[in-house]
């Protein structure tokens, strides 16, 4: 069927950059200010929605803005694994958008202005992403994101904050600048296009194997990621659950399955080999999270683990672990945003950050360690969470390849998964409280309510993935 053309996926985009401007004008109007993130991540959610329909019916919405060079547009194109992406990220940006006020008013944040700004350019960037037509139009968006997210993360201003955005920064820009650059000129050479084409660009080219890095945290080149946990919660909820990491995974989703295409991945052996990387990196992660007593640290690695399920199950080149992958990033972002905003509500109604000193905080936030619970059982796979159907595509993917090594992996990980999570919760709910701990320690609505709404998010996306699986189908052919 031919393509759809239309501006949406456009204004999807305009719509977070107004925020952000609107969020800069009001900065003396602070309830204003602070009504402008929610509203915007509303009617952006209303624009992708919108799409929803169209792609799911087996089309595509194109909109063409400009040419840069014969080949090359800075263009927008809505398919399944884009609609995936967006999907996520906007409905997302409602409960972080509605969280973040919370948070930053419970601990009277500096700089909230710049926060807001910053946090809705990036939502701009992250579905700008999701929606781009071709290589060019993605790199460009990434390098926004990458950008616009370094002033969250040295938001503090002191000495560790302004450690962990130099490597956050340089991981980031120097990845893109020496290999992803680099890449993007041998596919043209190759090419004479830069376009995302189902079956691979680079199909029937006799290319070797040009390279594109994405960013995804993938060891050893994870360590930026734990060190941007300087950053304020809901900044570390938007790093992993939403924006810089989602991003890294689906740029290299986009090149496994729109550039090299998996027959050309098959042929070249590159299928087994990434496979076999990402392995390591889920259970080297796991036993990484095991060790570390801080709570945002134990989810960063938990992060870095997560997130290779995503790529795991496109290499396995099987249809069915395809579709895992892919439900993964939906089911990744519901529960992992839920965990963090659940570690933002225990160090805004406690001060603590350390599992070792939460003994008892369960039965002062109930609503808080019952959401961090149901989360957790989500990153295990334990039905009927999100975790269970994503990590059943993926098993049943490895099976389908012949590939029982991989199977092992994706039990042990769950192994490990329910190690660093469990313990969490049963500190909380039944570990002596200690006597200093003082009696004011509450839910904070504005905080709460967001974190159970994605609480039951992660719930509901495994008691009805078909969206999610419907599109995810539709990618993997």
């Amino acid at each position: 069927m031919d393509p759809v053309t239309s501006i949406r996926p456009l204004l999807a985009v305009v719509v977070a950059g107004l925020a952000a401007l609107a969020i800069l004008l009001l900065k003396n109007r602070e309830r204003l200010r602070d009504a402008v993130s929610p509203l915007a991540a509303v009617v952006m959610f209303a624009f992708v929605a919108s799409m929803a329909p169209t792609v799911l019916a087996g089309r595509t919405i194109d909109l063409t803005l400009f040419e840069i060079l014969p080949g090359v547009d800075f263009a927008f194109r809505v398919d399944a694994l884009g609609m995936v992406f967006a999907s996520v990220s906007s409905l997302l940006w409602i409960a972080a958008s509605i969280y973040s006020i919370g948070y930053m008013r419970a601990l009277n944040e500096h700089a909230q202005t710049r926060f807001y700004a910053c946090f809705a350019t990036s939502l701009a960037a992250a579905v700008g992403g999701a929606f781009s037509a071709n290589l060019f139009t993605l790199v460009i968006f990434y390098e926004v994101l990458s950008l616009v997210t370094y002033p969250l993360v040295y938001h503090h201003e002191d000495e560790e904050a302004w450690a962990g955005s130099r490597k956050y920064l340089v991981y980031l820009m120097g990845a893109s600048k020496s290999v992803l650059l680099a890449a993007l000129a041998l596919t043209y050479q190759i090419a004479g296009s830069l376009d995302f084409v189902p079956g691979g660009l680079l199909a029937g080219t006799g290319a070797s194997a040009p390279l594109l890095t994405a960013k995804s945290a993938i060891m050893p080149m994870h360590a930026w990621l734990p060190a941007a946990m300087v950053a304020p919660t809901p900044v570390s909820a938007l790093l992993h659950a939403v924006a810089v990491v989602k991003m890294g995974v689906f740029c290299a989703l986009r090149v496994i399955f729109d550039i090299f295409g998996t027959g050309l991945v098959a042929a070249l052996g590159l299928g087994l080999a990434t496979a076999y990387l990402v392995s390591f990196t889920i259970l080297t992660a796991s036993i990484y999270a095991l060790t570390r007593d801080d709570l945002k640290a134990r989810l960063a690695y938990s992060t870095v683990s997560q997130l290779s399920y995503i790529v795991l199950g496109a290499v396995l080149l099987s249809p069915v672990a395809m579709v895992g992958g892919i439900i993964h990033i939906a089911v990744h972002a519901f529960s992992k945003i839920t965990l963090f905003f659940c570690a933002g509500s225990i160090y805004c109604a406690s001060g603590k950050r350390n599992i070792s000193d939460m003994a008892g905080i369960g039965r002062r936030l109930p609503w808080t360690m019952g959401a961090f619970f149901i989360g957790s059982l989500s990153m295990i796979g334990v039905p009927p969470t999100g975790g269970f159907v994503s990590k059943w595509y993926l098993a049943l993917g490895s099976v389908e390849g012949g590939e029982i090594a991989f199977l092992i992996v994706l039990l042990a990980s769950s192994v490990l998964n329910a190690a660093y999570f469990l313990p969490v919760s049963y500190v909380a709910f039944f570990g002596k409280e200690a006597p200093e701990s003082t009696p004011t320690v509450r839910e904070i609505p504005m905080i709460a309510i967001p974190l159970v709404a994605t609480a039951v998010l992660s719930v509901a996306v495994g008691l009805f993935p078909g969206y999610f699986i419907a599109l995810a189908e539709r990618v993997a052919g």
